[in-house]
């Protein structure tokens, strides 16, 4: 089960340099002119999550296996994307896959660098880009919804519910609003999601600021911010320079030393995952014993069979029940004798909605 975040922006706003830093790797080319990165490139990262070394200490695990996330670094769109300029259609393409959308957005002066639009104003481009994926999305729904019409008229079922999912989140676009904007219920939340349009995606707005602002933010961050809470969006402030040097650095408490320097607790990357994570909806849930401590990935809302299935899909057919412990009661009560001593530990069945921490022994029946 896999989940990605695709990092956008307009050329030269440190995206490549952010997605190195992310997966501490040189895989995406950062150089100052348009388009350096022709190709989506890929990197996966754990999540960060302090309950992984408490959980294995506990257990006195062999070995942490972090739950991760994958970060598509995709070439830079520019005005007129929609109509295939730059590498429009290329960038329209590949953010498609992808099931969130972190928006880097450049906060910071620099003379050196130069700028597709000529001067700096994050609220600007993020603009820019959005009305690129609305444009796209109208031309795409446009024709679409001309053609669902005609199967609705006939008594298509199908039809008439994509009709009614289709027309307000036509209208929105039509209005200037993303067809994330539109309230539905969970139903037709899903037939959104098959219609693949690029402004139904979650947001996250990455500010880039500069070294000194890194800690704080600055003026074109705030900005930034008072945009993201108007749209109930998501917002981060990161250096993606801080970010490339705290990379190079392999030694944890001399990283840890170079980030209080600056007056950071952690890095901005650990931010921007944990973001990720929360903007996907997902939980972590655990599986620990003496070999390893593993983490794992669930999107919210889901049971305990379909996390057994995320471990191994011979788990979710066989289900019977899932032995449970909260994280909370695992570390309190010394490890799992200790929880089913203390009455902690549960039997969970197949309605069982997972929570966030939940550590698990599946048991089941292939």
């Amino acid at each position: 089960m896999g989940f990605n975040c695709g990092i956008v922006g307009l050329p030269n706003v440190g995206k490549s340099t952010l997605f190195n830093a992310l997966t501490s790797t040189a895989a995406a080319q950062a150089a100052n002119y348009p388009f350096c990165t022709i190709e989506p490139n890929v990197g996966r990262v754990a999540v960060p999550d302090g309950r992984m070394e408490k959980l294995a200490t506990v257990a006195k695990s062999a070995k942490l296996i972090p739950t991760q996330l994958e970060f598509v670094d995709i070439a830079g769109l520019v005005r007129g994307a929609s109509r295939g300029e730059g590498l429009g259609n290329q960038f329209l393409a590949n953010i498609r896959e992808v099931d969130a959308i972190v928006h880097v957005l450049r906060c910071f002066e620099d003379g050196d660098i130069t700028h597709v639009e000529g001067s700096v104003d994050p609220v600007r481009d993020a603009e820019t880009i959005e009305t690129e994926l609305m444009l796209a999305d109208l031309d795409s729904l446009e024709r679409r919804v001309t053609q669902t019409q005609k199967k609705a008229k006939g008594g298509d079922k199908e039809a008439k519910a994509q009709l009614e999912v289709m027309e307000p989140v036509l209208a929105a676009l039509q209005s200037g609003k993303p067809a994330r904007a539109v309230p539905f219920e969970a139903e037709q939340r899903q037939i959104l999601r098959t219609l693949g349009l690029l402004t139904s995606k979650p947001v996250l707005y990455a500010c880039n600021v500069e070294e000194a602002a890194a800690a704080t933010g600055n003026a074109f961050s705030d900005k930034v911010a008072a945009m993201a809470q108007a749209q109930g969006a998501a917002h981060v402030v990161i250096s993606a320079a801080i970010e490339a040097e705290v990379s190079q650095l392999t030694d944890e408490a001399e990283r840890q030393e170079f980030l209080e320097t600056l007056g950071l607790s952690e890095t901005g990357l650990a931010r921007v995952i944990r973001a990720g994570y929360e903007l996907l909806h997902l939980i972590t849930f655990f599986t620990v014993g003496p070999k390893e401590t593993h983490a794992w990935t669930l999107p919210k809302g889901l049971k305990a069979p379909q996390a057994a299935g995320v471990i191994h899909t011979d788990f979710e057919r066989g289900f019977i029940r899932a032995e449970t412990i909260s994280y909370d009661d695992y570390i309190a009560c010394g490890g799992e004798a200790g929880a089913k001593e203390a009455g902690k530990m549960r039997l969970e069945g197949k309605e069982y909605v997972v929570a966030d921490g939940d550590v698990f022994h599946f048991l089941f029946n292939v």
